[in-house]
């Protein structure tokens, strides 16, 4: 009887796939810091590293677009959830293919862009809505006259 040989690297694989995604985003982030139009903004390249951690983390499939449901789960996760109906209007105000949903370049077009759209909006005033970070650790040492 023949034993089959079983196949433990899906971890590796799924490690792999992130990677040559990242890879490809990281492409992009370069002809957008290489393109001249783009030469005057400010922290460019800090800016393509934040689109793409975001970027990434929302492509659910991991086909390097967000679709209906990724944005939908988007819009959730940040607190803002939509209809169907808005988010539908929402890709298409970004969407400049026609493939109803957003690839990186169009993600980081808008982003960019002067155009305001609902999405961007909703990404950039995302950190303000965020809760102070919880310290951690010893705490400092107090004195009775500090107590209330």
């Amino acid at each position: 009887m023949a034993t089959q040989k079983l196949d433990y690297q899906g971890g590796k694989a799924y490690g792999e796939r992130m990677e040559m995604l990242s890879q490809k985003l990281s492409d992009i982030n370069e002809d957008f810091l290489n393109d001249k139009d783009y030469s005057e903004v400010e922290d460019l390249a800090e800016k393509l590293a934040q689109y793409k951690e975001k970027f990434l983390e929302f492509d659910l499939d991991q086909n390097l677009e967000i679709g209906m449901m990724a944005m939908k789960r988007m819009m959730e996760k940040l607190g803002q959830a939509k209809t169907h109906l808005e988010i539908q209007k929402m890709i298409k105000e970004v969407d400049t293919t026609g493939s109803e949903t957003i690839n990186y370049r169009e993600f980081v077009l808008m982003m960019l862009g002067g155009k305001s759209t609902i999405l961007k909006l909703i990404l950039f005033f995302e950190n303000i809505g965020r809760a102070e970070e919880i310290k951690t650790g010893v705490p400092p040492k107090r004195s009775l006259d500090s107590l209330p």
